[in-house]
């Protein structure tokens, strides 16, 4: 497996990551255990998760992921073989992510209560890459790509990045955090987390999680010349556009236990051109005679901004097809009609 250099530490981290997601909800801790084992011995050194997780969001099982990955750790002592990455939520109305029912802020006594809780569900001492979800601030949508501008105004409880960072910075001083990142994130929110790193000498970050896939492209109009020249590297979800890549929704199928079938939340994927588009490259797949979830995989992994690709797996013969795509390098041929693909369709998924 292909290591690769987190922001500008000295960390080593696989090409590909383990997400978590699924662990709670629609993976049992059994399967949880499973596909941790399973991606530790095949070479990748990286797990995501989050407080939030699993998914979908719910009061009733916030935590059992991470919860998950910490029944792991204490019963595999592997804990110092992994790079774990989580996140605190950002604003929000869900009002379950605290002990008292404050609605979600990146305050600083939120921001501590999210760490100390996140450490003592991973059973450890330490997280290795903590992530802040989405901003504290309102946002022109989830992620930092939508559709179309929309005014937003500042929320008037608005904490600032400057505020937000020292934060942080203090957590990594007390040595429960070694490195933070940012997910769901702009440019312009990029930037100025490291302009306040280096006018304040504070933690500089080292990652942004945001989308990526070939229905979703995004990253590339703004974000991808910020991760390569600020080296602050792209860790990519989403790669199979939640599943439709690989072709199991086709047509309208319905595979039991999927989550468009569980939960029906997918529907940015569902609009006339977003099918045409995930159609086109089903084809394309087909026609290079390759497993169309290897080639979303491995475009993905392709990229230069791109530190490593996280997977999302409910079954273990999906886990082990992603994992075989980081052995799969892409040809000039099917790189230019993707390209082409691209063309035609640009991001009709963001």
């Amino acid at each position: 497996m292909e290591q690769r250099r987190l922001g500008r530490t000295d960390v080593q981290v696989s090409a590909l990551c383990l997400g978590t997601m699924t662990f709670g909800e629609q993976n049992s801790e059994a399967e949880g255990h499973a596909q941790m084992d399973y991606a530790l011995e095949k070479g990748i050194n990286f797990f995501d998760a989050a407080e939030l997780y699993p998914i979908p969001p719910s009061r009733e099982t916030q935590g059992r992921t991470e919860r998950i990955i910490g029944s792991w750790f204490k019963k595999t002592g592997n804990r110092d073989k992994v790079i774990m990455a989580t996140k605190a939520v950002g604003r929000t109305e869900m009002d379950w992510f605290r002990e008292n029912g404050e609605l979600g802020r990146l305050t600083r006594p939120q921001i501590e209560f999210a760490v100390d809780r996140s450490l003592k569900n991973l059973q450890t001492d330490y997280i290795d890459l903590y992530q802040l979800h989405w901003p504290d601030r309102h946002t022109t949508g989830f992620g930092s790509n939508p559709t179309r501008w929309r005014d937003v105004e500042p929320a008037p409880d608005e904490n600032s990045i400057d505020s937000i960072l020292e934060v942080l910075a203090d957590v990594v001083k007390a040595g429960k955090v070694r490195y933070i990142g940012l997910s769901n994130e702009s440019s312009w929110g990029v930037m100025r987390f490291i302009a306040a790193a280096e006018r304040y000498g504070l933690p500089r970050i080292v990652s942004i999680q945001n989308a990526y896939s070939l229905v979703n492209r995004t990253f590339e109009t703004n974000l991808a010349e910020v991760a390569r020249r600020e080296d602050v590297g792209l860790l990519g979800y989403s790669a199979l556009a939640q599943g439709y890549l690989t072709g199991k929704y086709r047509n309208g199928a319905l595979p039991a236990g999927a989550r468009k079938t569980l939960f029906d939340r997918l529907q940015r994927y569902e609009h006339p051109r977003a099918i045409e588009a995930v159609d086109a490259y089903l084809d394309l797949a087909a026609d290079a005679g390759l497993d169309p979830s290897q080639m979303a995989i491995a475009f993905a992994m392709s990229r230069g901004f791109m530190t490593s690709v996280i997977l999302g797996a409910t079954k273990m013969d999906q886990l082990e097809t992603d994992i075989t795509a980081a052995d799969l390098k892409l040809g000039d041929d099917v790189l230019e009609k993707i390209d082409a693909l691209h063309q035609e369709f640009g991001n009709p998924a963001p």
